[in-house]
């Protein structure tokens, strides 16, 4: 009896910080706005879809990884339509001419399927997987698919919290390399975690931990930053080390960070020319100087 009691309140004070998390702040701030269409055109399968939220726990996630991306997701294109039967059924009744047009996406609720447009009026990024196999863009779908249903591992997302508040207060010959988050709890995973295993499962890195002997602290320090001198010059290969990060420790911020993914702007004009942007101030000043001609307000 006890021991349902205590299960009873754990799930009770899950529930209440779930809801207060899940809720929307007050403002939100679009840098610029998004053109669907072109977001629609220039978006491919395999994409990550990385969102500035607008959530409690949208914030708390940019502040705690001191980056503007709070959230990722895959973009799965018209997977479910393709694939027929049931999925298909239900994903023109709930998203009718926006099925083919999908991401995946881990939410509070669990791993779901949602429309792009969801995020038209977000700020956003594309992160493009680098020369992917279409073999293994095949594979990274089809578990995208399968994980539709999953649950959210809270556990996961309050052990990042914890890892990066420490991380914070400690310098870094303090700070212990960890090797995962979570509950451990298989199907249970938060939004990066959920992109990081799909990932993971055709080999593809997100973000490698980079080590080198000689520094401080040996293999136990890690640096992102030389990940790119190791690949373009062969002779510093063999004084560094790759290894593997596991999904539950990844953040949505790292496959911004990532070099094997390329950064889509979609907010940009497919064509720009900055000699031609109609500032605000150009323009009003162009109107004064035209309501200043001569005989511009004389009477006929």
């Amino acid at each position: 009896m006890r021991r349902v009691a205590k299960r009873s309140l754990r799930d009770w004070i899950t529930d209440r910080v779930t809801r207060f998390l899940d809720a929307p702040v007050g403002h939100y701030e679009q840098h610029h706005p998004n053109d669907l269409d072109v977001l629609k055109r220039r978006v491919r399968k395999g994409d990550v879809l990385l969102v500035d939220g607008n959530l409690r726990m949208s914030v708390l996630i940019k502040y705690l990884t001191h980056s503007p991306w709070s959230h990722a997701a895959l973009y799965v294109g018209d997977e479910l339509l393709r694939r027929g039967g049931a999925l298909r059924a239900l994903a023109e009744e709930h998203f009718g001419g926006e099925a083919e047009h999908v991401v995946v996406e881990a939410l509070m609720e669990g791993v779901v399927a949602s429309p792009l447009s969801k995020y038209a009026d977000h700020n956003v990024r594309l992160c493009r997987p680098q020369r992917l196999l279409p073999k293994h863009l095949e594979r990274i779908l089809d578990g995208a698919i399968e994980s539709i249903g999953w649950r959210y591992d809270l556990r996961n997302v309050i052990d990042l919290a914890l890892y990066l508040g420490r991380a914070a207060l400690l310098p870094p010959r303090r700070r212990k390399r960890a090797l995962r988050f979570g509950s451990g709890a298989e199907r249970s995973v938060i939004c990066s975690s959920l992109l990081g295993h799909l990932f993971a499962d055709v080999g593809f890195p997100v973000l490698p931990q980079v080590s080198y002997p000689d520094a401080p602290g040996g293999f136990e320090r890690a640096s992102r930053l030389p990940l790119l001198s190791v690949w373009s010059r062969r002779g510093e290969a063999r004084d560094g080390g790759l290894s593997g990060r596991h999904p539950t420790l990844l953040m949505p911020r790292d496959f911004d960070l990532s070099p094997f993914f390329e950064i889509v702007k979609v907010g940009a004009p497919e064509v720009l020319d900055y000699e031609r942007v109609g500032w605000e101030e150009e323009v009003e000043e162009a109107r004064r100087g035209a309501d200043l001609e001569p005989g511009k307000n004389d009477q006929a």
